[in-house]
């Protein structure tokens, strides 16, 4: 996101990348395997405007951003909330989010880096990790859930953004060689789908003294498309199943209009940093492997910026063609597919509601429109808040309001948003299980008054369980702290793990795994029964 400054007709958006964590929680899966349902199978590639995955079948990546790797944290930032980092990601899947964007800054990925701001006592299992790590984490658990992810390299450091994709501290070969490290780091695990190279690059200097980055001016050193082409082929070379998303600039020519000084000559259209695309058409970006390249714009209201066509007389009429101009032609000439990366508001103004409502609606209903990952979870985003309140665990509903009908939940995530066809699915009505289950508990931390497990039970029934539930006993003194993966309580001695509402169903040989923490003395669960029957 971005806190804008404009000179002449630009805007600047000046992001202040906080990716807000909303996390999935759901029956486990194998963090590699692939993706399935809401957004596909295997790896993804591009065919025209759409994304498809490997079977051919058309893809919407309805998304959401959670900041904070980019930050001085070093990590998603809400982690010192009472909300553990899977309950964050279980209620993004809830909600139908099937992507997730994460902000990096290169520090973040430094030998010896550190992540802070991290509340031990309700994610204890990220005690001592690295930013990378805890990286690796979120990817595992997110895939688990269908969910993919997009990197998103947001900074060169956590001091800010930059106009060009190079710094005088960060060089575009130390841009490439870690974009390079991340692609070799994720190569076997289709959960990672691709790179956004670099974070709203954008104009700087006035015209004709132009030092920011342009679109097909040729100057290697501005050129953000040339750019884009050497880093983008770079990582191809190391994992070619990866999509390349490139955002826009703000000003064609890399520098800011002069509207002072009686020369029309040098005054461009400008748009949103990272927004402007309307020179990709004449000078696309060329890739190595055929069928990998997403454009990927910004767009933002006037919370963040106060645009010259947010005050025009026809608005909002006049928005689908400002979008057609600036990257919509690009989808619907079907020259590429549109993700647009980062869209958001804080909704304080009753004219950013009538904004977003005309977006979602212009990118189109159903599997076939165009994907996007909202700006952002993290409610303190300056500009935009988030989806997640300030306590990162209720949601804002006039926001998810709006968005929900067009948001495609990611298998195992659930949520009321369409299916694939818009007909809606019947609830189930299963036969009661008939058989038994089996119980396998694995404790996964410790400490001094407390312990974290999972306990995964399978149904080795012949018949579906729905809804589920399972439940257990606990000795005198231990006591349930947290819980995921379901809705967890308990009474007396006896904890009760119940079905979530968007995952209620237990197929026959299908496996739950349920998370918790726990106040005591570390023991396994005892007695574990699935819907009243012993395991």
């Amino acid at each position: 996101m971005h806190r804008p400054t404009a000179l002449g007709g630009a805007l600047a958006a000046l992001a202040t990348a906080a990716a807000g964590v909303l996390v999935a929680a759901a029956v486990s899966t194998s963090p590699a395997a692939a993706a399935s349902g809401g957004t596909g199978t295997g790896y993804l590639h591009t065919s025209g405007n759409k994304i498809v995955d490997s079977t051919g079948a058309t893809v919407r990546l309805t998304g959401i951003n959670w900041f904070g790797m980019e930050t001085d944290n070093k990590t998603f930032h809400g982690l010192w909330s009472s909300n553990p980092w899977r309950g964050q990601l279980d209620t993004m899947a809830r909600l139908g989010y099937n992507t997730l964007r994460i902000p990096y800054s290169n520090d973040a990925l430094k030998p010896g880096a550190t992540a802070t701001g991290i509340n031990d006592f309700v994610n204890p299992d990220l005690v001592g990790l690295s930013p990378l790590q805890i990286l690796d984490k979120v990817i595992d658990y997110a895939g688990g859930k269908g969910m993919r992810v997009i990197l998103d390299r947001h900074r060169p450091t956590a001091a800010g953004q930059s106009p060009l994709w190079y710094t005088s501290t960060v060089s575009e070969a130390t841009w490439i060689a870690d974009w390079k490290m991340l692609a070799q780091r994720y190569a076997n695990n289709p959960t990672v789908i691709g790179a956004d190279l670099h974070n709203e690059p954008h104009a700087e200097g006035t015209n004709p003294a132009a030092t920011g980055a342009c679109w097909g001016c040729g100057d290697t050193a501005r050129d953000w498309r040339l750019a884009a082409e050497r880093a983008g082929n770079a990582i191809l070379g190391v994992q070619p199943n990866w999509l390349i998303f490139v955002e826009g600039v703000s000003c064609p020519s890399g520098g800011l209009s002069n509207v002072w000084d009686n020369d029309p000559s040098n005054d461009e259209d400008c748009g949103w940093w990272g927004g402007n695309l309307s020179k990709a058409g004449q000078f696309p970006v060329r890739l190595n492997v055929a069928n990998r390249l997403v454009y990927s714009p910004h767009e933002y209201a006037t919370s963040v910026y106060e645009q010259t066509w947010f005050k025009d007389p026809s608005y909002p009429a006049n928005l689908p063609a400002i979008w057609d101009k600036y990257w919509g032609y690009l989808y619907k000439q079907n020259i590429a597919p549109i993700m647009m990366g980062e869209f958001g508001s804080t909704l304080a103004d009753p004219r950013d509601k009538v904004w977003l409502q005309n977006l979602m609606a212009y990118t189109g209903t159903g599997v076939t429109g165009m994907s996007f990952t909202y700006w952002s979870w993290n409610p303190n985003s300056g500009d935009t808040g988030g989806i997640a309140l300030d306590d990162w665990t209720n949601i804002n509903t006039t926001k998810q309001a709006i968005l929900q009908p067009y948001l495609i939940a990611p298998v195992g995530g659930g949520g009321p948003g369409p299916t694939p066809t818009g007909t809606g699915s019947p609830s189930p009505t299963n036969p009661p299980p008939s058989g038994a289950c089996t119980a396998t508990y694995k404790q996964v931390n410790a400490w001094a008054g407390g312990f974290q497990g999972e306990l995964t039970v399978k149904n080795t029934g012949t018949g579906a369980v729905n809804p589920w539930s399972v439940t257990w006993t606990w000795p005198s003194g231990v006591t349930l702290a947290s819980g995921w993966n379901a809705t967890v309580t308990q009474s007396g001695g006896t904890v009760t793990a119940a079905a979530p509402e968007w995952s209620r169903t237990l197929a026959a040989g299908a496996s739950v795994t349920i998370g918790f923490t726990a106040n005591g003395t570390a023991a396994a669960p005892a007695s574990v029964k699935l819907a009243g029957t012993a395991c």
